[in-house]
């Protein structure tokens, strides 16, 4: 038996119509998952639940995507569809796909945030990510801490290859930056305070 039905073999499986499964997922009395392309399909486990077989489960499972720059939206894509695949394999259905365009070293990245607050609020059961990180460059395990104190699994695929290299030479660059600013300015301190000194000794 198939774990994942069209909502046509869905209704001849329930005894139902197309129109009334639309009419229900509008109503939100049996909601139809979606692919990240829009296409509703149902589970096997609604169907379990359906005929009061199995209790649904408490919270939303989420997958998570994220790529540092606007030129990496092809990686994006093959990492959303690498995602995808995982998940209609072992019949997970996904409630929201989110996905964000910027640095792992970012904590202020839109969708990642809304994420961690709604992993707060105990709305997740579950989080899909591509690989470590995809969530946060540095920190994971924070992160994935937190994840548990709020009852909400980690699931990484662990897929090296959704990884770019380029982004961690990226991140790593943006690491160097900073330090070096930061080094730059700590020069510049002590130059200050060693002519304020040599202006004081002078006075």
């Amino acid at each position: 038996m198939s774990n994942i039905y069209s909502p046509k073999e869905f209704g001849k499986l329930i005894g139902r119509t197309t129109n009334t499964l639309q009419k229900w997922d509008r109503e939100g009395r049996l909601k139809a998952h979606r692919s990240p392309t829009n296409r509703r399909y149902y589970t096997h486990d609604q169907y379990l639940d359906y005929r009061g077989l199995k209790a649904a489960e408490k919270g939303q499972t989420i997958v998570y995507a994220r790529v540092s720059g606007v030129g990496q939206k092809p990686d994006l894509l093959n990492q959303i569809k690498a995602l995808e695949t995982y998940c209609q394999e072992r019949a997970i259905p996904i409630d929201e796909w989110m996905q964000d365009i910027g640095s792992g070293l970012n904590y202020k990245r839109k969708q990642f945030n809304r994420l961690m607050e709604m992993v707060e609020l105990g709305h997740v059961r579950r989080i899909i990510i591509a690989h470590h990180d995809r969530l946060v460059r540095f920190g994971y395990g924070y992160f994935e801490a937190f994840c548990e104190r709020h009852n909400t699994q980690l699931i990484v695929v662990n897929g090296d290859s959704l990884s770019p290299e380029q982004e961690l030479v990226q991140d790593l660059m943006a690491i160097i930056t900073v330090f070096g600013a930061r080094l730059h300015g700590l020069r510049s301190y002590k130059k200050a305070i060693k002519d304020a000194a040599l202006h004081k000794d002078q006075a």
